[in-house]
């Protein structure tokens, strides 16, 4: 009995804790296609609800105080990407990765930017059901039909302050700065952060923003050549 308790402390302390931040609205299943040998021990950080004025400094203390082990890897994907950068600051992490995502403010395309100076993101109507077409209109969501009606099974939250707050936050960003040892997974077919913004990141060909469902295994490789390193 002893000797099966410490060998599953042993096996337990061996492990490796990888953290995931689901891009902006979206759910745990947008990691159903990543897959890691079991040494690796995955954990879904699902999306708080903010505060009404929560700074994205807050918020990321919140989040980051889910974050048990010491030298965790932390993966976010989009917004999720903003806000591991952010949780970075208080964690010390064995690797920072985003995917998907930006790394400075430099990054963001030219209407994300623009709807940040004219505060056009206040017009989307997330007091309804958020649509996919909505986020879309407002250059946060994916431009194709198809790939809309994928996105769309994964967009599960729906809280109306959560969703003001993200896009607000996700517009606004100010980070000048790249963090040093971040490191960014980006497909070369974003048409919501266009790769001709991002600079120094590993490039998924023929990658869309939303390829951590559809390249779901190339992604895993990846990831895990970046774990090994």
């Amino acid at each position: 009995m002893l000797n099966h308790f410490l060998h599953k402390r042993l096996m337990n302390s061996e492990k490796i804790h990888v953290y995931f931040v689901p891009g902006l609205a979206a759910g745990s299943e947008i990691f159903r296609n990543i897959k890691f040998p079991e040494k690796y021990e995955t954990h879904i950080l699902d999306w708080l609800i903010p505060d009404k004025d929560e700074s994205l400094q807050a918020y990321a203390k919140r989040m980051a105080l889910r974050v048990k082990e010491k030298d965790a890897i932390l993966i976010g994907v989009s917004f999720g990407g903003v806000v591991v950068q952010e949780m970075n600051e208080i964690l010390k992490l064995k690797k920072l990765i985003i995917i998907s995502s930006v790394k400075t403010r430099s990054e963001l395309p030219r209407r994300m930017k623009l709807a940040s100076l004219t505060k056009a993101y206040k017009l989307i109507p997330t007091s309804l059901v958020l649509s996919a077409d909505d986020l879309t209109k407002f250059s946060v969501g994916p431009k194709s039909k198809k790939r809309l009606s994928v996105y769309q099974q994964y967009l599960h939250v729906r809280d109306k302050q959560y969703l003001d707050w993200a896009l607000e936050k996700m517009v606004n960003w100010s980070r000048k700065e790249k963090i040093k040892n971040v490191i960014h997974i980006h497909g070369d077919n974003d048409m919501v952060f266009p790769i001709k913004y991002i600079e120094g990141c590993i490039v998924i060909k023929g990658g869309t923003h939303i390829m951590i469902l559809n390249k779901g295994r190339e992604i895993s490789n990846k990831l895990l050549e970046i774990f090994e390193e």
